[in-house]
């Protein structure tokens, strides 16, 4: 199985979408904001994962994606094995990284174990499993924290920070300090 960058993004991708999709579908332009990820990039992952029947979409205002499925029936697997699939007659990269014992591989063996072995890892984390890491590492469910496609409102004004004695608090008053000094 290849691990690539592109998984790593889906992964990323995958995990902003399971955490905010209860409040409604995710658009790839706040995803592309929050990660630093390209959106042309994001769209091809994207359609790769919906190919896939990860991830469904909703058009229009308020639109976006959603999962297919629960974050929980949705292992890390599936995800990197849809964003690695290869267009050339969907091979997936862990057949196209397999070296056959006609290549004069003597290791073909101790290859294929070790990539069933990184799969069946991959297929025993769910979404859901790296939600609740990421909430756990930030302390914070994801809900609560700033956003920087959206603005929320305070509920309560924020204090007025008074000048400390002393301190000019405007320029006219750091000229005038200047002036009598």
């Amino acid at each position: 199985m290849r691990l690539t960058t592109r998984s790593r993004f889906a992964l990323t991708a995958m995990t902003d979408v399971a955490m905010r999709c209860p409040h409604g579908p995710v658009t790839l332009s706040s995803i592309s904001a929050r990660h630093g990820i390209s959106l042309s990039y994001l769209e091809a992952l994207f359609s790769a994962l919906r190919n896939a029947g990860l991830i469904v979409s909703a058009r229009g205002p308020g639109g976006g994606y959603s999962l297919a499925r629960s974050a929980q029936d949705i292992t890390v697997a599936d995800i990197t094995l849809a964003s690695e699939q290869w267009k050339a007659g969907k091979t997936t990269a862990q057949n196209r990284d397999a070296m056959s014992p006609d290549q004069g591989a003597m290791t073909h063996a101790l290859w294929l174990a070790f990539n069933q072995t990184v799969v069946e890892h991959l297929r025993g984390v769910s979404l859901a499993d790296l939600v609740s890491q990421h909430q756990a590492v930030h302390g914070v469910p994801l809900e609560q924290s700033p956003t920087p496609a959206v603005s929320k409102r305070r509920a309560v004004p924020p204090k007025k920070q008074m000048p400390q004695d002393g301190v000019p608090n405007s320029v006219f008053a750091l000229g005038t300090l200047a002036r009598s000094r």
